[in-house]
């Protein structure tokens, strides 16, 4: 295997499969990608068994093969690289040299054949969705981070596609941890089929490394079948596996309450706000005091370890005072993936969730259940 590639051909690809070839797994060589040298260029392949990348660019081949390289090591000397054309060049015992006239790499590869064939699709339908909104979408479910439980809608994404009744079609991603909950829309119009009859769950982390390969410009195809979650773009495709469980019935979650009391807050000032009043808090005191009342919040966090602060906002308020705890992170996490200037608290006491929305940008909502006081 001998080719040449220009650094810019593949150093995007390189950077975003990092987070996926970093994983660890139980075979040692998902640390490595699969280079692939054809008549046509190459490829780049990489999978942590659960997702799985696969990617073609143009190149000037010499000779043909496959070889498997370490990652990260092959990132970091394609990003140090002085020059923009770089030659790769397999050349005994599975050693591969890196280089060009001025500079030389050698480091050893591994046997093309012990690296896990990735999963072939055939006969899937797919729908086009715009990169940008689709993007934004990835970015509201996958702030509500995994954690160490292991349930299948702890760790993935509940996706299912919405029927109105003029026969406008919605693509719907729901995400929680158990103490909150994120939703997200696309409407994607009246003709155009989507190929899931019931909702999917799709891994968060999987949805994360599709995030990062998608740009403002060009739309992706997104399609499914039993098994797999499927995003194309050009000359880019990710495989997902779908996890086996029940998603919970959320629905009721995000109805807005008749009696809420709806808060209308500059989102940056709100944010920041959060941000100072969250520096006293820690593992053991999360959480902070939301009192409302008489067209004012204020905000105080106690920790007995460290000592307390408070901050006081005017706003539009004239129902019943509410004092309730929150998590205060959870706010930040939402409000940073929003992009309306101002955002909607609906709120109707201590015990039941706040519903946060964008002034204009109906499609994302953020449900942050209270704390015990």
């Amino acid at each position: 295997m001998k080719f040449t590639v220009k650094k810019n051909e593949i150093i995007a690809a390189m950077s975003n499969i990092q987070g996926l070839t970093g994983r660890k797994s139980n075979l040692v060589i998902t640390s490595s990608i699969l280079l692939n040298a054809t008549k046509d260029g190459i490829t780049i392949s990489a999978t942590d068994l659960e997702t799985g990348f696969e990617g073609s660019y143009q190149a000037v081949i010499e000779s043909e093969g496959a070889i498997a390289i370490n990652a990260r090591k092959f990132y970091e000397i394609i990003k140090e690289f002085p020059s923009d054309e770089i030659l790769v060049d397999e050349i005994e015992n599975r050693w591969i040299q890196i280089g060009n006239e001025n500079i030389e790499y050698h480091i050893s590869g591994m046997h093309p054949d012990d690296f896990p064939s990735l999963p072939e699709f055939k006969d899937v339908d797919f729908f086009e969705v715009e990169s940008e909104p689709f993007k934004r979408m990835i970015d509201h479910v996958t702030a509500i981070g995994s954690s160490d439980d292991k349930r299948a809608h702890i760790v993935g994404a509940y996706v299912e596609k919405i029927k109105a009744d003029d026969n406008e079609l919605t693509i719907r991603m729901v995400s929680t941890d158990g103490s909150r909950l994120a939703k997200s829309d696309i409407n994607l119009g009246k003709d155009i089929t989507i190929n899931f009859h019931n909702g999917i769950i799709v891994p968060k982390k999987g949805l994360s490394d599709v995030g990062k390969f998608l740009d403002s410009k060009n739309p992706v195809q997104i399609g499914c079948n039993s098994n797999y979650f499927i995003v194309k773009k050009s000359s880019e495709t990710i495989i997902i596996r779908l996890l086996e469980g029940e998603f919970p019935k959320y629905q009721d979650i995000i109805k807005k309450a008749d009696e809420a009391n709806v808060v209308i807050l500059d989102r940056q000032l709100f944010l920041m706000m959060l941000k100072r009043m969250s520096i006293l808090t820690s593992d053991s005191y999360r959480g902070v005091i939301f009192n409302f009342s008489d067209d004012k919040l204020l905000i105080s966090s106690t920790n007995p370890d460290i000592g307390e602060s408070r901050e006081e906002m005017v706003i539009g308020f004239n129902g019943d005072s509410i004092e309730v705890a929150f998590n205060s992170r959870y706010f930040m996490e939402s409000l940073n993936v929003m992009d309306d200037d101002k955002v909607y608290l609906n709120i109707v006491d201590a015990e039941r969730p706040c519903l946060i929305e964008g002034e204009t940008d109906k499609n994302y909502l953020s449900v942050i259940m209270p704390m015990r006081i």
